[in-house]
């Protein structure tokens, strides 16, 4: 995958496969440390540890569409070319945490990519689920819960709908630009 957000939505999508209820994502770009940290956690089915040992294989998937998972394997391998790192942990009943840790200067870090369009794509796609997303660039951040969303429009306001599909959208972009000042990750 030719960027870091297209990898946090596939392993977002697995949360959802997990029947999850609640996925929580952090973007941590830190220039002053060098890395651009990425966490995902969720609360749904979990792992046995064969199974997380298992889904960090290429070779291995639970689908029946294709007989390879490739998603964690690559996710995984780009952290760990920029010499950084990846781990999973999990319980099964608990829940899962994906973390993955960049080298922000590395030569063969991917781009960051269009991390705004990929949450908005999992909250409009995925309204049954509840989402906390975290942006953080050095010492400033912003956050986007859906919870607090649903307080504020009600429970039968659809996130799909048009008007409020592009609010989550801007509000996504602009956030993002004031906190990273447009910086290029």
């Amino acid at each position: 995958m030719p960027e870091i957000s297209l990898n946090i939505l596939d392993v977002a999508e697995n949360s959802v496969r997990a029947e999850a209820s609640f996925v929580e994502i952090t973007v941590s770009v830190q220039p002053g440390k060098d890395t651009l940290t990425v966490v995902i956690k969720d609360d749904g089915c979990g792992m046995t540890p064969e199974q997380v040992s298992q889904v960090q294989d290429p070779f291995f998937t639970t689908r029946t569409t294709r007989k390879v998972g490739l998603g964690v394997p690559f996710f995984k391998q780009a952290a760990e070319s920029t010499d950084g790192s990846f781990r999973i942990d999990s319980e099964k009943g608990k829940g899962t945490t994906v973390k993955a840790v960049f080298t922000l200067s590395h030569i063969d870090r991917m781009p960051l990519g269009d991390i705004s369009s990929t949450v908005h794509t999992l909250i409009v796609f995925n309204e049954h689920i509840d989402f906390r997303y975290t942006y953080e660039y050095a010492d400033r951040s912003f956050t986007l819960d859906t919870r607090e969303m649903r307080e504020m429009l009600g429970e039968e306001i659809s996130f799909s709908e048009p008007e409020v599909s592009a609010f989550i959208k801007e509000y996504l972009e602009a956030n993002k630009a004031e906190t990273d000042g447009g910086a290029d990750v």
